[in-house]
C-alpha cells in the first residue's frame, strides 16, 4: 500500500508490510487497527487478514517509480521488525531505500531490540531515519537499543504519550516527536508532560515537532503548543545534540 499522507511529519506511506500485534500500552487503541479492520470490510485485497501480519512483496520496490523525492513513512500499518517479518524480506526493503537515495525514509518501531540485533547487517545510508515509539517511561529503555545501532538520524516518536517522561537522555537521538491519542477512547495527554518534553530536547538540542493534541475529535483540538507550532526536523548533516534546523 502507497498513499500521500495526512500525517503532518511525512509526505507518503508505503506498506510493503501490513498487520501486526500489540506488545505495549501505546497499541491499546492502534489506530491501524481500527483501519485495517474498516479496509477489510470495505473489501480492499490488501486486508483480505484484516489485522494479521501480511507481507506484500509486490510492493517493495514501489518508491523507485517515485521520482519526485518525499519524505516516507514506512510500514505506517505495520511494524518492520515484527519477530514475523522475515529477515531476507527486510534485507531486500533496506536494498531499495538505499537505491531510491532521493526519498527520505522514516521507520519506526517498537520492537527496538529486534532493531538492534539486526542493524549491524542492515545498510544505513543518510537517507534512511529509524525512530522507535515511547509513549511512556516504563519503554524508555528502547531508546538505548534506537542509540547502539548505526543509523545516522535517529528520532522518537512519543506518540501517543500516555504518561509523563522525564530525566530523557537524548544523547545520539536528532529528533522528537510528540502527540496525544486520537479517536474512540483517546486518553487524555497533559499539557506539563509535553513542555517537560519540550524543555528536554530545547536543553539537548534536539529537534521537536509537536504533532497534536488529539482527543476523540483531534480536528478541534488543534496542534499548538504555548501559542504557536513546533514543526522542526532534523538536517541530515547535523550530528546529535547540536543546532537544529526549523521549517
Amino acid at each position: 500500500m502507497s498513499t500521500s499522507s495526512s500525517i503532518e511529519w511525512t509526505e507518503a506511506t508505503w506498506n510493503p508490510v501490513t498487520g501486526c500485534t500489540k506488545i505495549s500500552e501505546g497499541c491499546r487503541h492502534c489506530y491501524a487497527a481500527t483501519m485495517a479492520k474498516r479496509l477489510h470490510a470495505m473489501g480492499n485485497p490488501r486486508y483480505e487478514n484484516e489485522f494479521k501480519l501480511t507481507l506484500h512483496p509486490d510492493l517493495i520496490e514501489l518508491p523507485l517509480s517515485w521520482k519526485k523525492p518525499r519524505r516516507i513513512f514506512v510500514n505506517s500499518m505495520s511494524d518492520l521488525f515484527h519477530k514475523d517479518v522475515p529477515f531476507e524480506f527486510i534485507q531486500k526493503v533496506f536494498a531499495v531505500m538505499e537505491q531510491a537515495s532521493w526519498h527520505t525514509f522514516q521507520i519506526l518501531t517498537k520492537r527496538s531490540e529486534r532493531l538492534m540485533e539486526l542493524a549491524p547487517y542492515l545498510p544505513w545510508p543518510p537517507n534512511i531515519w529509524q525512530g522507535v515509539s515511547v509513549e511512556n517511561q516504563k519503554v524508555t529503555s528502547r531508546i538505548d537499543h534506537l542509540r547502539n545501532t548505526p543509523a545516522l538520524i535517529k528520532f522518537l516518536s512519543v506518540e501517543p504519550l500516555i504518561g509523563p517522561i522525564e530525566n530523557l537522555n537524548l544523547d545520539g537521538i536528532h529528533w522528537t516527536i510528540v502527540g496525544g491519542e486520537s479517536g474512540y477512547g483517546a486518553r487524555i495527554m497533559e499539557e506539563e508532560w509535553v513542555v517537560s518534553i519540550k524543555e528536554q530536547c530545547v536543553a539537548q538540542n534536539v529537534a521537536f515537532f509537536f504533532k497534536q493534541w488529539g482527543g476523540v475529535q483531534k480536528h478541534r483540538t488543534g496542534r499548538l503548543l504555548q501559542g504557536r507550532t513546533w514543526d522542526e526536523y532534523p538536517t541530515p548533516q547535523q550530528p546529535a545534540n547540536t543546532e537544529i534546523m526549523i521549517k
